[in-house]
C-alpha cells in the first residue's frame, strides 16, 4: 500500500501562482511514476503532468509551458509549480502514484484531491 498526502491548493486569481505537493510514504519501489491528474465532477480523470524516478515529465497540453513537475526522490515527494493559472484550471487535482517493477505495474494508488480555485 501507499499513502500519499496532498498540500497547497487553494483559491487564486488569474496570472496567479500555486504549488501543489504530495508525499508518499509505505511500499515503494525503486522505480515509480508520480504525477497530477484533474478531475471535474462526473468526468473522466485527465493527465495534467507525471514525472518518473528518472526525471522523465510528462504534461497535459493545456498546461505545458506554465506547469512544471519535479520530486525529490530522498522525501518520496512531487511537486507542481503552476503559473500564470486561468480560471479553466478550476478543478480537484488528484495525486497518482504508480509503483514498477521491470516495467510492468504493480500498483496504482490515487490520494484524496486538492481544490484549484481560479477566479477571473
Amino acid at each position: 500500500q501507499v499513502r500519499l498526502v496532498e498540500s497547497g491548493g487553494g483559491l487564486v486569481q488569474a496570472g496567479g501562482s500555486l504549488r501543489l505537493s504530495c508525499a508518499a510514504s509505505g511500499t515503494i519501489y525503486t522505480s515509480n511514476v508520480m504525477g497530477w491528474y484533474r478531475q471535474a465532477p462526473g468526468k473522466q480523470r485527465d493527465l495534467v503532468a507525471s514525472i518518473t524516478t528518472g526525471g522523465d515529465t510528462n504534461y497535459g497540453d493545456s498546461v505545458r509551458g506554465r506547469f512544471t513537475i519535479s520530486r525529490d526522490n530522498a522525501k518520496n515527494t512531487v511537486y507542481l509549480q503552476m503559473n500564470s493559472l486561468k480560471p479553466d484550471d478550476t478543478d480537484v487535482y488528484v495525486c497518482n502514484f504508480v509503483n514498477y517493477i521491470m516495467g510492468t505495474q504493480r500498483g496504482s494508488y490515487w490520494g484524496q484531491g486538492t481544490q484549484v480555485t481560479v477566479s477571473s
